[in-house]
C-alpha cells in the first residue's frame, strides 16, 4: 500500500491504467461533460471541501473530477470493500484528488479509510449506503462541524437517513438522489439489470438460457434484473412481500410465489431487497444441488452466509469470486462475490451512459444543497423536479433528439377547471 502526503492507495504505478479507464467513461458521459463545463465557469464549490464515498471505479472517479472542476477540494473513499479499483485510485491521486481507498481492505481498514476521508472536515458529502452519515452522527461527530449537507445514492442509504430523520437525529439536509426519476427509472432498472448479469456471466461463464432465475424483490432494481434475465432466455420467478408488486410482476409475465417454493426451483438467485436474510437456512434446505446465489443489494446481509456455513461440511473458493459450500447432505451451493454487490464486486458496475445521468443528478444535487442548505432544514430532501427534468433534457440532446413543448393555449387549458 502506498501512503503519500495525503492519500492512501495500493500502488501509484497502476495510475496509467486508471487514466485509460477514466478517459473511456468520460467519452461516454456527455451529460456530465456538459455540467463540468458549467461548473468550470461558475465555480459553485470554490473554497469548499467535499468528501465522496461511492463505489470507487472509473465513473465515480469522473464525478469526483467534475466536482473538483467546480472549485472543490475533493477527498474520496470507497463504499464497498470489493468494488474499489486500485488503478483508478492511483489515477485520481495524480489528478489532484485525495484518495483513501484500496481493494478488499479488512473491516477495520475499511472503517479507518472512511474516517480518514472525513478528517478534512468537509463542507459537503456524497454518500452511498449511509456510512459517512453514520460516522458523522456517532463516533466522529467532531468531523461534522462544517457539514452543510449532502446527497445520498442508494435505497439502503435513504432508509437509514429517514430513520434518523424520524428520530430527530439527522444533523443536516441530505438529498435523496436515489428517489429521483432519472435515478430509479434508468440507473436502478437499466443499469442494475445489465450490470448484474454482466457480473454473473463474467464470473460463472455459464449459460442463462433455459435456467430458472429467482429474483428476490421487485422494486426498480428487481424489475431490471428480471427483464434482463428474460431477455437472456431464462424462466423467471419473482418473490415479494408487497402484494401490489407481486401483481405487477405477474402481469409483466413472471411467475410469483413465496421464497420457500421458489428456493426449490431456482438455478440462479439474485437478491435486490435492501433487507437482511431474504435467503436463509430454511431455503438452503430445499435448494437444488448447484444453485448459484448472488446479491445486488447494498450490504452483504441479504444472503445469510453464517447459516449457510453452519449447514456446510466444507467451503472453498472454486473460481475467482465464487465460493462453494458443500452441505452436509452432499449438495453444493455457490455464493458469488461473498454475497456483496455482484455487479460491482464481480464486475464494472453500471454502464457509463447510465451513470452519466445519475452522477449528473449527484453533481446538481450537491450544488442545490450548497445553495439552499440554510433553508432546507435537517431533513431528507427530494431532488427538485426541475433538476430531474434538466438531466433528462441534456440526455435527449446528447442523443440528438428532443420532446415537444406545450403551447400557451395548452398550458391555460391544463390550468383551467372549465373544460371549454
Amino acid at each position: 500500500m502506498t501512503t503519500g502526503t495525503k492519500s492512501i492507495v495500493t500502488d501509484m504505478a497502476l495510475a496509467p491504467d486508471g487514466h485509460l479507464k477514466i478517459d473511456w467513461v468520460q467519452a461516454h458521459m456527455p451529460v456530465l461533460n456538459r455540467i463540468r463545463e458549467q461548473f468550470e465557469q461558475e465555480q459553485p464549490f470554490k473554497g469548499l471541501k467535499v468528501t465522496i464515498s461511492l463505489h470507487l471505479e472509473a465513473k465515480t472517479a469522473y464525478l469526483a473530477k467534475v466536482v473538483k472542476a467546480g472549485g472543490a477540494e475533493v477527498t474520496i473513499t470507497g463504499s464497498n470493500p470489493l468494488s474499489t479499483q486500485d488503478d483508478v485510485c492511483a489515477a485520481l491521486v495524480e489528478d489532484g484528488i485525495t484518495v483513501f481507498a484500496k481493494y478488499n481492505p479488512t473491516p477495520e481498514e475499511y472503517k479507518e479509510l472512511l474516517i480518514k476521508s472525513l478528517e478534512s472536515k468537509p463542507d459537503l458529502i456524497i454518500d452511498d449506503g449511509g456510512d459517512l452519515v453514520s460516522l458523522l452522527h456517532s463516533e466522529r461527530k467532531d468531523l461534522a462541524v462544517n457539514v452543510r449537507g449532502g446527497a445520498e445514492e442508494t435505497t439502503t442509504g435513504i432508509l437509514r437517513l429517514k430513520a434518523m430523520e424520524k428520530e430527530g437525529k439527522l444533523g443536516f439536509p441530505m438529498v435523496a438522489v436515489n428517489d429521483a426519476y432519472c435515478k430509479y427509472l434508468f440507473d436502478n432498472r437499466y443499469g442494475t439489470g445489465q450490470s448484474v448479469w454482466d457480473g454473473i456471466n463474467r464470473t460463472t461463464n455459464l449459460v442463462v438460457a433455459g435456467k430458472t432465475v429467482v429474483v428476490v424483490g421487485y422494486g426498480w432494481c428487481g424489475k431490471g434484473v428480471a427483464m434482463r434475465a428474460k431477455g437472456l432466455g431464462a424462466n423467471v420467478i419473482v418473490t415479494e412481500i408487497d402484494a401490489i408488486k407481486g401483481v405487477e410482476a405477474y402481469m409483466d409475465g413472471f411467475a410469483v410465489m413465496p421464497m420457500i417454493e421458489a428456493a426449490k426451483l431456482g438455478d440462479f438467485f439474485v437478491t435486490v431487497t435492501g433487507n437482511r436474510d431474504v435467503i436463509r437456512g430454511e431455503h438452503y434446505k430445499v435448494m437444488k444441488d448447484g444453485a448459484i446465489l448472488s446479491n445486488a443489494g447494498h450490504f452483504d446481509v441479504e444472503v445469510n452466509k453464517p447459516e449457510l456455513e453452519a449447514m456446510s461440511s466444507s467451503k472453498r473458493t472454486v473460481r475467482r469470486n465464487i465460493e462453494e459450500y458443500q452441505l452436509t447432505d452432499g449438495r453444493k451451493v455457490y455464493v458469488l462475490a461473498e454475497g456483496r454487490l455482484v455487479n460491482l464486486a464481480a464486475g464494472d458496475g453500471h454502464p457509463a451512459e447510465i451513470m452519466d445521468m445519475t452522477f449528473a443528478l449527484q453533481a446538481m444535487s450537491l450544488k442545490h444543497v450548497n445553495d439552499a442548505y440554510e433553508s432546507l432544514g435537517k431533513t431528507v430532501v427530494n431532488v427538485p423536479y426541475v433538476l430531474d427534468e434538466q438531466v433528462a433534457r441534456f440526455k435527449l440532446e446528447s442523443l440528438g433528439t428532443s420532446v415537444d413543448a406545450l403551447s400557451d393555449e395548452q398550458k391555460a387549458y391544463l390550468d383551467s377547471w372549465d373544460e371549454h
